[in-house]
């Protein structure tokens, strides 16, 4: 994978009763085509980092993440295609007390491991002091000189990355829909926007910050919200009802959602449309940001409860 290449991704219209009846568009863009782990926005937030690495002749990148982080696998993937070192400092310490059965029953972590990345898994309590002076000096001592990827991956350079999902193509839509997690995403696409069109993020996880997150790297205030009720409890929360929703729409469209970002940004757009919040004739692009590659670990929790899994 070349990290300086330009990559646009196709958009696959979406044909269903409701868009009929409703007279509404949805286009959804293909950005989880992009590659099997380094997909989606995450191909769009490393991508510059990435560069940025090499450019300061750095030899590693450090990151953060869950155990079931898209961001982590997608870094470790990436470090690997561009040749540095990756290092995960994980949340959970109780992970690390047995690595090989970790591995064995969490397929993020097993891509991360499998492509090189050394993990440091620290109690949650420590992993809220992430961000601060000692414990970027802690690591510094541990691990040498790294480039520091933030959570997530968001960053101004990330920002940057994202903004290239649009195209000049993408300019006949009215709508611009996307899952937001950490806020980078989002903003790229607010940053891209042309006058006529507005952004309508869905929060995968609860609370009333990302808003202010957001406006830290935006130059638009205005033409974007944020549509609060579809996170299904919070971060990594679901569902029987989202669930059966994922596999339904794949059996209609044969496209994959995952339950953590894309799965709740395609219930809101398809039930705000069933609400009649769009206008006849409205054209809404919903952005595939990936993270199919967390649905194993998902299935794994569904089996274990006896519950539907995913139909991949």
């Amino acid at each position: 994978m070349n990290f300086n290449q330009q990559i646009i991704s196709k958009n696959q219209q979406i044909i269903l009763p409701l868009l009929n009846q409703k007279k509404v568009t949805l286009f959804i863009k293909r950005e989880d085509l992009i590659h099997p782990y380094v997909s989606g926005n995450k191909f769009r937030k490393l991508k510059y980092n990435i560069s940025e690495a090499i450019k300061l002749k750095k030899k590693s990148i450090v990151t953060f993440g869950g155990a079931f982080s898209n961001h982590i696998a997608a870094t470790a993937v990436a470090g690997k295609l561009a040749g540095l070192k990756t290092f995960g400092i994980i949340r959970g310490d109780e992970l690390g007390k047995n690595l090989a059965q970790t591995l064995l029953e969490n397929d993020t972590l097993r891509v991360a491991y499998e492509n090189g990345m050394k993990f440091n898994f620290v109690s949650r309590e420590l992993y809220r002091q992430k961000n601060s002076f000692g414990f970027i000096e802690k690591m510094k001592n541990k691990w040498g000189d790294f480039y520091l990827i933030p959570e997530g991956g968001t960053n101004c350079l990330a920002v940057n990355g994202c903004k290239e999902i649009l195209t000049e193509e993408d300019a006949n839509f009215d709508y611009i829909c996307c899952a937001v997690g950490t806020g980078g995403t989002i903003s790229g696409l607010i940053n891209s926007l042309k006058k006529h069109q507005k952004v309508i993020g869905f929060p995968a996880l609860k609370g009333a910050f990302l808003s202010e997150e957001v406006k830290k790297y935006v130059v638009k205030r205005e033409h974007w919200k944020l549509q609060k009720g579809y996170h299904f409890g919070g971060y990594a929360k679901y569902n029987e009802a989202l669930i059966n929703f994922i596999n339904s729409f794949k059996e209609q469209t044969g496209i994959l959602l995952d339950p953590i970002y894309t799965g709740k940004m395609l219930f809101g757009i398809l039930d705000l449309i069933a609400k009649d919040t769009f206008k006849e004739n409205t054209k809404i692009l919903a952005i595939h940001t990936g993270g199919i590659q967390g649905i194993a670990g998902i299935n794994q929790q569904l089996k274990s409860k006896n519950k539907e899994i995913i139909k991949v």
